[in-house]
């Protein structure tokens, strides 16, 4: 899908106010007593519960008491994309009054599981996926925030030609069934070339060909490795850094990636941006709809480097690079 650059670099500042009507405006009046919050997410609450957290702490920001005017029924795929759409059903058949979903592939599920139920959504690129027709008018019942995830992704390279300027090859590990995996890599390839970098693409879609995939970056001479953000990857974040250490393979992925061991993590402060999506509800259940609810860009990211991983590897970080980071795990 071809975006309008300027498009995808508007800052959307936070707007609040009711919007004007919408078919199913009576699901966020304020004569709700209790409000039903779907909550779905493509990860497994063993990692990705911390994110519902911050979701519930912005709630209680905002003067809500769960059990008493607002219930959470929550959803997990454990990685597996097949099973969203069933989870999505099942939100909307116990009518929720609004349904959170974390990520473009939990958004997806749900807007084709409801055209009417309000949609709330955390996404790499909610404009480039399709979910909305525009930031300032979304146009449907999808609204949330996005952070343009092709251009953070491409960002890493950037980070890692920083600290092994004489790199010549570049892999890319990601999940073909993300459905922004493609924008991902497109964006990428144009800063690989830029850099004079060939771009290596290996594809991951089970948790049993991770290891598969790092003998074949191996075997084609790859200087470092970039992680594309996807649900089953950032479970496996452990298993991602072992390998890319067995192989001294440099990588860098989401913040969370060099507490499990990676060399680097850049990218969208998720928990801090989950907390956010709590106003969004706060809105909708005011009774804003958000087809006129415009879309906000997330505004916190983190950069975190393992200075422990960089001296196994042999990797002297540049200065500036290391005054630039939100933290350095010593």
């Amino acid at each position: 899908m071809e975006i309008d650059q300027l498009k995808r670099r508007e800052f959307i500042a936070l707007l609040g106010g009711a919007a004007a009507a919408w078919p199913l405006a009576a699901r966020a009046q304020q004569s709700i007593k209790l409000v039903r919050i779907g909550y779905l997410e493509p990860g497994s609450t063993s990692v990705d519960r911390v994110y519902l957290e911050a979701f519930r702490a912005g709630l209680r920001d905002l003067g809500y008491v769960e059990g008493k005017n607002f219930v959470i029924e929550d959803r997990w795929a454990d990685g597996n994309y097949e099973r969203l759409p069933a989870l999505a059903e099942e939100l909307v058949r116990l009518n929720v009054n609004v349904i959170v979903a974390q990520a473009s592939p939990a958004a997806l599920a749900a807007k084709k599981a409801t055209a009417t139920i309000p949609i709330v959504a955390m996404s790499g690129d909610l404009l480039g996926s399709g979910l909305v027709a525009s930031l300032n008018r979304p146009g449907g019942n999808v609204t949330g925030l996005t952070f343009f995830q092709p251009e953070v992704t491409a960002k890493r390279i950037e980070l890692l030609r920083e600290i092994i300027p004489q790199s010549s090859r570049v892999a890319v590990l990601f999940n073909p069934n993300n459905t922004l995996a493609p924008l991902a890599i497109q964006t990428m390839a144009l800063t690989a070339t830029s850099l004079k970098l060939e771009l290596q693409q290996f594809e991951v879609r089970r948790s049993e060909e991770f290891a598969s995939a790092f003998s074949a970056m191996n075997a084609r001479r790859a200087d470092a490795v970039v992680v594309v953000d996807d649900s089953l990857i950032f479970n496996s974040y452990n298993l991602v850094a072992d390998l890319a250490m067995a192989q001294r393979l440099p990588s860098i992925a989401l913040p969370n990636f060099p507490e499990a061991g990676g060399l680097m993590g850049y990218g969208v402060d998720w928990a801090a941006e989950s907390r956010k999506l709590a106003l969004f509800v706060h809105k909708i259940i005011r009774g804003a709809t958000p087809d006129h609810l415009p879309v906000e860009q997330a505004t916190k990211f983190k950069l975190v480097i393992n200075l422990k991983v960089a001296k196994t590897l042999g990797i002297a970080i540049p200065p500036l690079l290391l005054s630039w980071a939100d933290e350095v795990i010593e």
